[in-house]
């Protein structure tokens, strides 16, 4: 029965060591350290055999730039065999450890011990400029076959625009095997790029001219326009290079436009979620709140806070007391989630801030404009100034979930995961207030205070909770704003003083109270804020042209896009 056991446990694990010994690493390292050995001739049969395998680690890569370097080397051992090896850093008038190519193990005498040796025992590789040349044609060929399609890309991008005739035939081979879209069209406009170049044959680059057109090859754009500008080139040649840059700027163009909309309806987006809420104050109470900047602050802080404790705690000296909020030492994707806890932590804590506002100083001040505007600037004041003593005035970054980073593109436009989110979640915060103001008990004494807040409370309305609940509200969309700009920036006590002026226009071009001109109102500075930087070039003028199209809006309708019409904002 014992030996049943052993036989069937060595039937079980032969596969796996029968794996071990014959892995991809192992084998590549084989093949590299006989390359290394072999004469001449057997090195590009030993080069081929590798261009041409599957699955090549980056050990294998590494080890072929380090030959092609020169970092590869030749010891003899005591029985007389050629060992290639790869010296540790060190002086080189001291001994050092050496590790073999082929095992990758330390070097050892027959009897397993480690081996320390002088470095001028050991024969540099000899490696010339046409094994060099014929290493990198391996690696370039391995990169070609990578897994992973942006490396495969990437390879293309690198051997097209390198416009060598040589790389011609390995990218023709690579197209017949390639299965991605992408990378497929990479292909072509790199071998319309190598086409180009062909001097010597005009008919080529006529056709190559041709293909990056139709490809629309952004990055053709500079070599055709000095093809059309050669003086050696025939006429055809430049004629068909200056049509095929024209119709490729055509096409950047709607790109850039495509793109500078995207990126003004995600700047709308933030604008959106960090005025919707002060649309509903406004609207509601008429309390001109200048501390509305600060709860985006209190939100975006608060993203801070939670990010620092996922990972290995903050300490924090609030009023010159030294106190350490405890870590959770998360990692990986455990860590990569703490912006999902984020969010509902920073509309709670600014709710709650906005709520004790409401409670300490703005119901004493209802119906008064000055004294609130003044009141809540004082407050928005000091609230920045403990944002200073306890988290410094400098400002602070907080780093993006993994998820969060990176882009797609569709037609050459650029989308980044952020703005999508920033944008999509937007989309669902103005869905949620609009059944909060439209399906919910809370809702409707919302609107009802919102027409006339006498009779409302004529009516039962408890007019008191509406207005701390409403505030609280509003003061926690605020915060989720805060939680989207810590993705997109630094943090810092003036961070709510950057978006309050713009977070008031957007409420006012829209109409006072009015859910829907907010967000025709944020959409519309957002794209106009974008697309005018783009047309004059400076930042500065295109604030400034939309600044003064607000005012002559405003001259032509002061109620905004939307003006709501009640007693109370008319009386």
């Amino acid at each position: 029965m014992p030996r049943l056991k052993f036989f069937c446990l060595a039937v079980m694990l032969a596969p796996l060591l029968l794996q071990a010994q014959t892995s991809p690493d192992s084998s590549i390292r084989q093949s590299i350290a006989r390359a290394v050995t072999s004469s001449a001739a057997d090195q590009d049969s030993f080069l081929d055999q590798i261009a041409a395998s599957s699955g090549v680690s980056k050990t294998g890569h590494d080890l072929l730039a380090s030959w092609s370097n020169g970092e590869i080397y030749l010891y003899t051992d005591a029985g007389g065999q050629v060992v290639p090896i790869i010296l540790e850093q060190s002086d080189s008038t001291d001994k050092t450890r050496a590790f073999r190519v082929d095992t990758g193990e330390l070097l050892k005498d027959s009897n397993g011990t480690e081996i320390m040796i002088d470095p001028t025992e050991a024969t540099s590789s000899d490696v010339n400029a046409s094994l060099r040349k014929k290493i990198q044609r391996t690696l370039d060929l391995l990169s070609l076959s990578d897994p992973n399609p942006e490396a495969r890309r990437a390879m293309v991008f690198k051997l097209g625009f390198s416009q060598k005739a040589e790389n011609l035939p390995l990218l023709e081979t690579r197209l017949k095997l390639e299965t991605d879209p992408g990378v497929r069209k990479t292909l072509y406009e790199a071998e319309a790029l190598i086409q180009l170049a062909d001097a010597a044959h005009p008919e080529r680059q006529v056709a190559a001219a041709d293909s990056l057109a139709k490809l629309n090859c952004i990055g053709a754009l500079d070599d055709l326009r000095g093809l059309s500008e050669s003086k050696s080139a025939s006429a055809e040649t430049k004629l068909a290079a200056a049509k095929a840059s024209q119709a490729i700027q055509s096409y950047l163009a709607v790109v850039n436009f495509f793109g500078t909309i995207f990126h003004g309806v995600s700047l709308g987006s933030i604008l959106l979620v960090s005025a919707l809420g002060l649309a509903i104050t406004f609207g509601l109470m008429g309390v001109i709140n200048m501390a509305h900047g600060e709860m985006i602050a209190v939100g975006a802080y608060t993203t801070y806070v939670v990010e620092n404790v996922f990972r290995d705690g903050l300490p924090l000296s609030p009023l010159g007391i030294r106190i350490f909020l405890p870590g959770m030492h998360l990692t990986g994707w455990s860590f990569q989630t703490y912006f999902l806890f984020a969010i509902p932590l920073s509309f709670l804590v600014a709710a709650l801030a906005g709520l004790a506002l409401e409670r300490l100083v703005i119901r004493f001040l209802y119906r008064r404009v000055l004294e609130s505007l003044l009141a809540t600037w004082g407050i928005s004041l000091i609230m920045q100034q403990l944002f200073r003593l306890v988290f410094g005035a400098n400002n602070v970054q907080v780093n993006s979930p993994s998820w969060l980073l990176g882009n797609f593109t569709i037609s050459d436009v650029v989308l980044g995961y952020n703005r999508i989110f920033v944008i999509v979640f937007a989309v669902l915060i103005v869905v949620g207030t609009w059944l909060l103001l439209t399906k919910t008990p809370l809702g409707l004494f919302i609107r009802a205070v919102i027409q006339d807040r006498d009779m409302a409370a004529c009516m039962g309305v408890p007019t008191q909770r509406v207005n701390m609940l409403t505030f609280a509200f509003g003061s926690g969309l605020a915060g989720l704003a805060g939680a989207f700009l810590s993705q997109i920036g630094n943090v810092g006590p003036s961070l709510g003083q950057s978006y309050i002026i713009d977070s008031f226009m957007t409420v006012v071009v829209g109409g006072v109270g009015s859910i829907a001109g907010t967000v025709v109102s944020a959409l519309g500075i957002g794209c106009s804020d974008q697309v005018l930087q783009q047309v004059l070039g400076s930042p500065v003028l295109g604030k400034i042209m939309v600044l003064t199209a607000i005012i002559l809006f405003l001259q032509w309708k002061p109620g905004g896009f939307f003006p709501t019409r009640s007693r109370t904002l008319d009386s």
